[in-house]
């Protein structure tokens, strides 16, 4: 414990506001500069993303996908040189009949989540868990690599990302944006709810997984499946998702437990091309939990929380969670 206030260790001036990893203090705006830099070092060192791209952020509520939407933000509205030029598109996929839910609780967080998202100005696509069971079985096969993707590289991109620009304003036209066909129009009607038969399908197909985990994992599987499906139907090559630092810890203990060890690397790294067509990117998958709930917290980003998967009476806790528990118990104990 220290009697006297830290200072900064980046600037030197400023009063620590908070100390993230064992010993580096930072204050409030040299901590806003460090997470604000990780998020655009991270997609330029990279290099996946190319410019003028439509990019889908999926969105959860969750504390690590809020914070990747408010980089984005950031990153669009910045000054030239260091602005990001995709175009970015929100999805978020409604689970509140395999949570137990009751339909108005739904109903609040449906709200709840169309106001975040409705904040931001994207253009969004709110999606139900019930949709899985009518997606096609096609999408077991990796979809076919786009042809553009697969030529031009990432210099090459850029290049004709400029040379379009300005052709765009020679010829006084706007910088191509979305189609007006996904931007929401007018405040959200009060959100509705997929059929009531269709949810207590989707129960019966939770319910037959005989263990938590197993519930967890086809979860997991038919929420990815949507996120992957929604991207190519409304014609984005990329999905950016908010994997924090601790929660890829967790899938790879996860993942080992399972023995699923043969796609640590596609479950844990910074993109996942399986799907062929569309690729995922982890843009967060540096920060930790701490540093993201902090930033939060700072900057006054809105989340909403969701209620855990349900669990049977005397039922025993996943791995996931029991990972989980462990993980988050060390960080805590030993954060070193």
């Amino acid at each position: 414990p220290h009697s006297s206030p830290r200072t900064c260790m980046k600037c030197g001036q400023g009063t620590a506001a908070l100390v993230i990893r064992v010993g580096d203090p930072f204050c409030r705006s040299c901590f806003r500069e460090y997470f604000v830099h990780k998020f655009r070092a991270m997609l330029g060192k990279n290099r996946v993303i190319f410019p003028g791209e439509k990019v889908l952020l999926a969105v959860s509520g969750g504390p690590a996908s809020s914070a990747m939407v408010r980089q984005v933000q950031e990153g669009l509205s910045r000054e030239a040189a260091k602005r990001l030029r995709f175009i970015p598109g929100l999805v978020y996929v409604e689970e509140g009949a395999v949570r137990r839910q009751s339909p108005e609780q739904r109903q609040q967080t449906l709200a709840q989540m169309e106001t975040l998202l409705q904040a931001t100005g994207f253009p969004y696509h709110v999606i139900h868990l019930e949709e899985a069971l009518e997606l096609p079985q096609s999408i077991l096969q990796p979809g076919p690599e786009r042809a553009s993707t697969a030529s031009p590289s990432y210099k090459e991109a850029v290049d004709s990302f400029i040379q379009q620009q300005r052709q765009d304003r020679d010829s006084g036209t706007s910088v191509p944006g979305h189609s007006p066909q996904d931007r929401p129009a007018g405040p959200p009607a009060t959100p509705c709810l997929p059929d009531a038969a269709r949810s207590r399908e989707l129960l019966r197909g939770f319910e037959a997984a005989a263990t938590a985990t197993a519930r967890e994992e086809l979860l997991e599987m038919l929420r990815t499946h949507l996120i992957v499906q929604t991207a190519r139907d409304k014609g984005y090559a990329k999905v950016m998702t908010g994997e924090s630092l601790t929660r890829v810890a967790v899938k790879l203990l996860t993942n080992l437990s399972l023995g699923r060890g043969a796609f640590l690397a596609v479950d844990t790294g910074f993109t996942d091309q399986r799907h062929g067509d569309v690729m995922v990117v982890r843009p967060m998958r540096d920060y930790t939990a701490k540093e993201i709930a902090f930033y939060n917290l700072f900057f006054g980003v809105p989340t909403v929380t969701v209620p855990p998967l349900f669990t049977k009476p005397r039922e025993k806790p996943s791995i996931h969670q029991l990972v989980e528990d462990f993980l988050l118990g060390l960080q805590e104990e030993f954060p070193s």
